[in-house]
């Protein structure tokens, strides 16, 4: 659930910064990608400290080393997240942290389904809906910089 309070809470404050004055926070797609950014960061950095040990326990049992796939996934949303920030590379993290989501699905389902999830918002229905939004909004703004060239090529 805190993922999707921080995508949703940090874009509506770039929003609101952008009414009040800052001229380059004021399109949609520049504070979808702060609140997309800010949410793989939070996720990415839980991979290494605080839930480190539930992430594993996450990791469906038939795929090998599940401490270095916890790892790589962690440094990938972390790239992603920072590729998020620079015009010539969003698309590239959008794509990527897009692809990255799908593929690490089966985890959130193996974790729902194991036992393992505890809280209400673990469990599989919310876990989806919650997966839903953040690919929409990663192929949102994928979508939108790939039709608007010329706003990243500058």
């Amino acid at each position: 659930m805190e993922p999707l309070i921080v995508l949703i809470g940090v874009t509506i404050i770039i929003l609101v910064a952008g009414r009040f004055g800052v001229q380059r926070l004021r399109s949609w797609p520049v504070a979808l990608r702060g609140g997309v950014a800010a949410m793989f960061l939070l996720t990415g950095t839980v991979h290494f400290v605080y839930m480190r040990e539930q992430m594993i326990d996450m990791v469906p049992p038939f795929l090998p080393y599940p401490g270095f796939i916890v790892t790589l996934t962690g440094l990938l949303e972390l790239a992603g997240a920072a590729g998020l920030l620079f015009r010539l590379t969003v698309p590239w993290a959008a794509g990527g942290l897009t692809l990255l989501l799908i593929l690490m699905f089966p985890a959130n389902v193996h974790y729902a389904l194991s036992g393992l999830a505890t809280k209400p918002e673990d469990a599989l229905f919310p876990r989806t809906l919650m997966q839903i939004v953040f690919v929409s909004a990663t192929l949102a703004i994928l979508i939108f910089y790939l039709r608007h060239r010329s706003v990243w090529q500058k």
